[in-house]
């Protein structure tokens, strides 16, 4: 069965949601309808943290037992009416990672619709991206700790920065720690800020050794936290207030909490009173206001003597970048010239993956579509080809998994082995909409050489996986009409330009 879609208008937006049943939580049977309705609910609170705000996704497609992602880039599929910002990536290599910015109520529901649990805002505005509008400390409980040794940690905290003439805000994660902030909405730096909050990490450390670590190594947190001093970087991302989490069965989410809160939870030695569900959070905002606005509209400055060492520090810096003669490599002309990279990378991150498209003369012409999952390629026979106009289907015979290096095959394959000339008609990546193979159903958006949409393979109903046997599927065209992108023909390769008689001629001739 195609998967029930809906239609919803949301300001000027139409968006489609589908599989609105979806067990996302089962342990509180939350569906992917709750979901979207806890976000549209706690939207008026969560949004204004969001604005301008890059953020990176957690998507759990198959919900919180499933397969989940980071997801920093984009998706191809992603509708124009998002807003996105280019951030250049550390490393200063390639094209800078096109996030995405929550900044209304449809691009909110789009991503919940992608059963986007999680949302991890930085902690700056577009477009300056060295200027954080606050700090944040996060308290990550090692074994043997738990929220109730954080809780300890955070009313610590706040008490070291009220030495120092600085407000904090704490909020829950939603998970087993809690994250304390410090509002700045001034002229400061992540280099300020992170140096700033390694040294109060260090300073808690020495006055409380039994309970508090300010380093790394997770072989150094059993029975203590660790205050994450890290996060305030340029390049880091944290649970933002109002978000879901999906680290249990049942859904929690990360709400601001009162210091008084903090101390009865600990007189009590009550960790319940920590946890808040969706229902939760949106009466205490209901009730109580939106009790991290002043992490967005108080104005703090770090204090004078930090400002004035970092300054110092800062023109010590530029002088020695200066004094440096600058090394400019030449390369050998003897040296061969570099090899060119591979036609089609797999993302390091999110859900992009590889797919091919060959087309084999074994029986005749047919094509055989491959997607690159759990470290193979899942093939099909597609005897018809790919469909192009919406709602058009073809019938998708399971074939046998074949190795990522398969991937850019093309030439003749001996005969007794489904021999035949087989050229490589498309070539690109993937994107996981949703779905899961082993249940039946993947929806994804192609990015090839020459087909770029969303497609659906499906088996069909009373199809069972048995070994040695093929599975009958059924390939869809999901979304709209379309047509190769390229102006390659369609009797031509996708990496080659080569017909099959010239792959078939090129083999023969050994070249």
């Amino acid at each position: 069965m195609a998967a029930k879609i809906e239609t919803v208008t949301i300001g000027k937006r139409r968006i489609e949601l589908s599989h609105l049943d979806k067990l996302l939580y089962p342990g509180k049977k939350f569906t992917k309808a709750k979901v979207i309705d806890y976000y549209i609910r706690i939207a008026p609170y969560l949004l204004p943290h969001l604005k301008n705000r890059p953020v990176t996704l957690k998507r759990y497609p198959e919900g919180v037992f499933g397969e989940f992602f980071y997801e920093k880039e984009a998706p191809a599929f992603t509708p124009q009416w998002v807003k996105t910002f280019p951030v250049p990536r550390r490393e200063r290599m390639g094209e800078a990672i096109r996030y995405i910015v929550i900044n209304d109520l449809p691009t909110l529901v789009w991503l919940a619709n992608l059963a986007n649990l999680e949302i991890h805002p930085f902690l700056h505005r577009v477009p300056r991206r060295n200027r954080p509008t606050a700090m944040v400390f996060d308290c990550d409980p090692g074994e043997g700790a738990d929220v109730l040794s954080c809780a300890r940690v955070a009313l610590n905290l706040r008490d070291v920065l009220q030495e120092l003439h600085l407000d904090s805000y704490a909020k829950v994660s939603g998970s087993k720690g809690l994250q304390v902030y410090v509002p700045l909405n001034s002229a400061v730096s992540y280099e300020q800020t992170s140096a700033f909050g390694k040294a109060i990490a260090e300073l808690l450390e020495q006055r409380e050794p039994n309970l508090i670590v300010s380093q790394m190594p997770k072989r150094l947190r059993t029975k203590k936290v660790f205050i994450d001093w890290s996060q305030n970087a340029e390049f880091k991302t944290t649970v933002g207030v109002y978000s879901l989490r999906a680290k249990t069965h049942r859904p929690y989410v990360s709400v601001p909490v009162e210091w008084d809160e903090l101390a009865e939870a600990l007189k009590k030695k009550n960790a319940k009173q920590l946890f808040f569900s969706p229902e939760e959070a949106i009466a205490r905002a209901e009730e109580l206001g939106d009790l991290f606005e002043p992490v967005l509209k108080q104005v703090q400055k770090l204090p004078g003597a930090v400002r004035q060492f970092f300054e110092l520090s800062e023109r010590h810096k530029q002088k020695s970048v200066a004094a440096r003669k600058p090394y400019i490599p030449k390369r050998n002309p003897e040296t061969p010239a570099e090899a060119k990279p591979v036609a089609v990378q797999r993302s390091k991150q999110g859900s992009r993956r590889r797919f091919v498209i060959h087309k084999h003369n074994a029986r005749g012409p047919q094509y055989e579509f491959r997607l690159e999952l759990h470290g193979i390629l899942k093939s099909w026979s597609i005897p018809k080809g790919f469909p192009f106009k919406k709602g058009e289907k073809r019938l998708a015979m399971s074939t046998e998994d074949q190795p990522i290096e398969y991937l850019d095959f093309e030439g003749i394959i001996p005969k007794g082995q489904f021999g035949g000339i087989v050229m490589v008609w498309d070539i690109g990546t993937y994107e996981l909409i949703e779905g899961n193979y082993f249940k039946g159903l993947l929806h994804f958006y192609l990015k090839g050489m020459k087909l770029k949409g969303e497609w659906t393979i499906q088996r069909l109903p009373g199809e069972k996986i048995e070994k040695g046997s093929p599975d009958k599927w059924q390939l869809i065209k999901t979304d709209k009409n379309t047509r190769p992108a390229s102006k390659n023909p369609a009797d031509k390769s996708a990496l080659s330009n080569r017909t099959m008689s010239q792959i078939a001629r090129a083999e023969k001739l050994g070249t």
